[in-house]
């Protein structure tokens, strides 16, 4: 994308209201938000309980989830995927491999055969509770899996708007000068099924997607643990949907940048020795830093692989993933203009009634760059300006 470009991606910039008075009329769209009203967060019970969207300035800012406005308009029910948008969606994997819950047994791993389960793709969770800050939501589901296991989940979901001493704790050095808004997805799977869930009949995960809407200056940040790759392999596997051009993905000795654009389809993973409780993305047009932050256990543990292929190695996946969309094929249509940032629980080893849990928060802060400075060098590991320089000659 040239210089030119960047008013433009100003110019498709939403305001929360817009976003929020498209919801009222077309959905059950529930508002959190602070005493001043400046920090809100919209939540769909009725669209499989996302999070939809928020704003750090009230009605009048800047809307800072995707939504697919077109997708709920029409009504229409997509068997492969429900790209409805939202900052927080809630998903189980793996995606593919012997033990993959979008591919039925014996299909081939293409896009034909790709289909979200109904469980997480269409319908409601249901409403078991609601305040100012928080959402309290349940659902029970059946899903089979590739090798034909059959598991019965119970899912317990409450999203929270946190506050700023709750980031602080997180390790934020908050300013006045700051707008910001925070909230978590509390998730907790149970075994409700009569069946243990072990690693010989496939395991499930906890999947926390965040679709947020990309621009010509949006860059992804991904600090990484270093050592060398003979005792921590990898430091990212760029291969989910053909290898990254390095116009797209650059490693730094500290850091991966990854182009979140949404123009074109590609998707990284962080293996679990490499992974940090910390990733982001910097928005240099409007002044956004995001940062995730999630649940990543001090032990090791498996984690299920996603990849669409038979593989050798089922429980050595990836903790964090992030996904720029674009064209599936030249001149074919892409799911929508989003990126993601996505965060995976470890395989659940689950006796009938026992429970795994996984948080994600979202985290947003607008201001000027020498007030987000200090956070994105403390939290990311990097200045702004390394990060506004990484894709700068492309």
């Amino acid at each position: 994308m040239t210089a030119c470009s960047q008013p433009a991606a100003k110019d498709q910039a939403r305001l929360f209201k817009e976003d929020l008075n498209f919801l009222q009329a077309k959905t059950g769209v529930i508002v959190l938000s602070t005493r001043d009203g400046q920090a809100m967060v919209a939540v769909n019970p009725d669209i499989q309980g996302r999070v939809m969207t928020s704003t750090t300035k009230g009605p009048e800012g800047l809307s800072l989830g995707w939504i697919n406005q077109e997708l709920i308009d029409s009504g229409q029910n997509n068997i492969h995927m429900n790209a409805f948008g939202g900052e927080d969606r809630f998903w189980l994997g793996p995606e593919g491999g012997q033990f993959s819950l979008f591919f039925k047994n014996g299909s081939p791993f293409d896009l034909d055969h790709w289909f979200t389960p109904p469980a997480i793709n269409e319908g409601s969770f249901e409403l078991v509770s609601k305040d100012r800050n928080q959402v309290v939501l349940k659902k029970e589901m059946n899903l089979t899996n590739y090798a034909n296991f059959e598991f019965k989940i119970r899912v317990d979901r409450t999203i929270r708007l946190l506050d700023k001493n709750q980031l602080e704790s997180l390790g934020l050095p908050l300013t006045d000068n700051l707008d910001w808004v925070a909230f978590e997805s509390d998730n907790r799977i149970t075994n409700a099924g009569d069946l243990p869930w072990t690693k010989e009949n496939g395991l499930v995960s906890i999947w926390i997607l965040g679709m947020f809407n990309p621009s010509p200056a949006t860059t992804v940040v991904v600090p990484y643990q270093p050592g060398p790759e003979s005792e921590l392999g990898p430091v990212v596997h760029d291969n989910y949907f053909g290898k990254i051009p390095p116009e797209r993905l650059k490693i730094t000795d500290k850091v991966i940048y990854f182009k979140g654009d949404g123009q074109y389809r590609s998707k990284l993973g962080i293996p679990p020795r490499r992974a940090l409780p910390f990733f982001g993305s910097y928005d240099s047009i409007h002044q956004v830093l995001t940062i995730v932050h999630y649940s990543l256990p001090e032990n090791p543990a498996d984690y299920i692989n996603s990849l669409w292929e038979i593989q050798e190695n089922p429980y050595d996946g990836d903790v964090v993933n992030a996904y720029n969309d674009g064209p599936t094929a030249p001149g074919a249509k892409s799911l929508g203009s989003f990126y993601e940032l996505e965060t995976s629980s470890p395989g659940a080893v689950l006796n009938p009634g026992e429970s795994l849990s996984h948080i994600h928060t979202t985290i947003h802060l607008q201001g000027e760059e020498k007030d987000l400075e200090p956070i994105a060098k403390k939290i990311l590991g990097v200045s702004l300006e390394e990060i506004k320089r990484a894709f700068k000659s492309e």
